[in-house]
């Protein structure tokens, strides 16, 4: 008899069962309640058996490859498994899944007689057998002599749909539930309700699942004319699939720029709602010669920018799009100025990071320099604004697996929180602001956040911060990170340097040769300047020391 955690996989698997059954029962149909209902009833060596194929790549599986210990008789728990039809021996199988589950050796002598050179690979080899025998049939055919079953996991598909109604995602798997019970990842405890699931129509599922195909089918090369159609179909009134849709046709229409097929991309892109789509829909008017069209799209961008970023490359974009419609172009908007240092330094015996070699330069005891990057303004404002960003909205969290809420990116992110944002905020007017983010970072360390970069982040680092960073600065940095949170958690300076006794900071840029701000950079830079944010940019170039 085995200990119960010999079991922790099959266990997971039943708690995510139990999860979707409780919260997901009037989206299930008949077959879909008839297996959570089988699955319960078979004894557990074959609830293993079958959780254990789950969790590997199939979705075929040779009896002899399937042995666990506490599995000992993998046919007999196989055998109410094939009862039900979730596992099938006779199904028909390709030569190429065939190839799939034996070595060369072994194909080989499946196939006595194949002409085929010496040393020849398994790849080449089929390519020599596909023309002859184009047709699936079952494992049996292919190897009479096989001495074993191989199975096809027939459920596979319905178990998939599980996992992404679990997750709301089909980027997480089951290992998530071994990960957390290790105590490898640690995630925020949020209440669940009614209002709390990732779908609240099985259209949505089968939506999700529809988009997802696409984009695979994407991959392999599909034509855009025959997925069009079918992304279309995909159309609904939830904000966060429609996203996803959004995600969809951009991909398509930059996969048709790929191949220069502008008028299939700027009709893409026409479709498409999600964030850079009408960017890219101007620099395909532009690449067609379509300067009307692209300067008329670019008048209602300008009129309403959806993000900063649009209204940075807009401005780049302006000149060409009106000297090409044969029209006066405005002058170039010159950044505004900020301190810049040149370093000349030794170039590194060992390969290192250019921001590391000025880091250790600059370094002083009474003003040491940290290399910081996105991490600490991102776990700043996150240590300090935790109950908002965990605040459990609507549609926001799904399940306990995860590091943030589901509408991180989108556009009315903070809107849907924004009283709660405000009273996090409000604290940096009360010296309280730092009990705060010193009792969260002792109370919270460890667990997961879109924010904290909890293995960048010391007791030194954050004394220090707390110290030099005035309150009215972090309120600035963080009302532009709320401003835009997909856009701008990046792009903030790679170092930070304190004075402590002075308590003042800066923050500094560090570019080696031949390396150019790039624009996610520029928007920081501009705004720390507009505020009066210490910043600067320093500009490394190296010199070859001689002895």
């Amino acid at each position: 008899m085995f200990p119960p955690h010999r079991y922790y996989y099959l266990h997971n698997f039943e708690r995510a069962l139990a999860w979707i059954a409780e919260r997901y029962a009037d989206l299930l149909d008949d077959a879909e309640l008839r297996f959570l209902a089988d699955f319960q009833a078979l004894p557990q060596a074959s609830r293993a058996l079958m959780v254990r194929m789950l969790m590997r790549r199939g979705p075929w599986f040779r009896a002899t490859r399937l042995a666990y210990e506490e599995i000992p008789g993998t046919r007999e728990a196989a055998a109410p498994l094939a009862a039900l039809g979730w596992l099938d021996a006779d199904a028909p199988m390709t030569l190429d899944e065939l190839f799939g589950l034996h070595t060369k050796a072994e194909l080989v002598a499946l196939f006595p007689g194949t002409p085929v050179k010496p040393g020849v690979r398994k790849t080449e080899l089929l390519e020599v057998l596909r023309p002859c025998h184009p047709q699936a049939q079952p494992y049996a055919a292919w190897h009479p002599q096989a001495g074993e079953p191989v199975w096809r996991v027939m459920a596979a598909d319905q178990c998939e749909r599980f996992r992404l109604m679990f997750f709301g995602n089909l980027r997480q798997d089951w290992s998530e539930f071994v990960l957390a019970d290790l105590g490898v990842f640690q995630y925020e405890t949020v209440p669940f309700d009614a209002a709390s699931r990732a779908f609240q129509a099985r259209a949505d599922v089968d939506r999700y699942l529809a988009l997802h195909a696409c984009r695979q089918a994407l991959e392999d090369g599909a034509a855009v004319d025959a997925l069009l159609p079918a992304v279309d179909a995909c159309a609904s009134g939830n904000a966060w699939l429609e996203k996803r849709r959004g995600k969809v046709l951009l991909r398509i229409g930059q996969a048709c720029e790929r191949t220069q097929d502008w008028e299939a991309a700027q009709r893409v892109y026409a479709l498409c709602a999600y964030p850079g789509a009408r960017h890219r829909r101007i620099r395909v008017y532009e690449r067609m010669a379509r300067f009307g069209d692209a300067l008329a799209l670019a008048a209602q961008a300008q009129a309403a920018p959806e993000s900063e970023e649009e209204s940075q490359r807009l401005a780049r974009m302006m000149p060409r799009l009106l000297r090409g419609a044969g029209q006066a172009a405005p002058a170039r908007r010159r950044l505004p100025a900020m301190a810049r240092t040149d370093l000349c330094l030794p170039r590194p015996m060992q390969p290192a990071s250019v921001e590391f070699v000025a880091r250790d330069h600059l370094h002083r005891d009474d003003a040491p320099v940290h290399y910081v990057e996105n991490a600490l303004i991102n776990s700043l404002f996150g240590l300090l604004c935790w109950p908002a960003v965990f605040e459990p909205v609507p549609g926001a969290f799904f399940h306990p697996f995860q590091r943030g809420p589901a509408d991180l990116d989108s556009p009315d992110f903070h809107l849907r929180r924004e009283a709660r944002f405000a009273e996090c905020l409000a604290q940096l007017d009360t010296p309280g602001y730092r009990d705060t983010i010193l009792a969260r970072y002792a109370g919270k360390r460890g667990v997961q956040s879109p924010f904290v970069f909890w293995g960048a982040l010391s007791e030194p680092l954050l004394a220090q911060a707390l110290d030099c960073l005035p309150a009215a600065h972090l309120k600035l940095f963080f009302a532009r990170l709320l401003r835009d949170v997909k856009a701008n958690r990046s792009g903030l300076p790679d170092l930070v340097r304190f004075w402590p006794g002075e308590r003042r900071y800066e923050l500094i840029e560090v570019k080696g040769p031949g390396d150019k701000l790039q624009d996610n950079q520029i928007r920081w830079l501009e705004y720390c300047v507009a505020h009066g944010m210490p910043v600067s940019v320093c500009h490394v170039s190296w010199r070859e020391d001689t002895e």
